[in-house]
């Protein structure tokens, strides 16, 4: 099964894959030029940093997590199978 995995790449196969590579990353970076400068938002809190060792109990409503959850049934929430692939 291993031998599938993993074979032998030619001197030409190495130029080709980093010609392809380079063709992308200069694509992408074309590409994020064209947003130009994004400025940065900040989210104002009142508590942003958690204290070393401290724990603090996190009250989750079941209601709105069901509310929220695109597929369920009754009582659980059914997650996506790979969909996103």
């Amino acid at each position: 099964m291993a031998d599938f995995l993993w074979r032998k790449v030619s001197d030409s196969e190495v130029e080709s894959i980093k010609n392809h590579a380079r063709a992308i990353m200069d694509s992408f970076s074309k590409k994020l030029d064209k947003i130009g400068k994004v400025d940065e938002s900040f989210i104002e809190r009142d508590e942003f940093e958690r204290e070393e060792g401290v724990e603090k109990e996190i009250f989750i409503d079941r209601d709105i997590m069901f509310k929220n959850a695109p597929h369920k049934n009754k009582d659980f929430i059914i997650a996506e199978k790979g969909d996103w692939k």
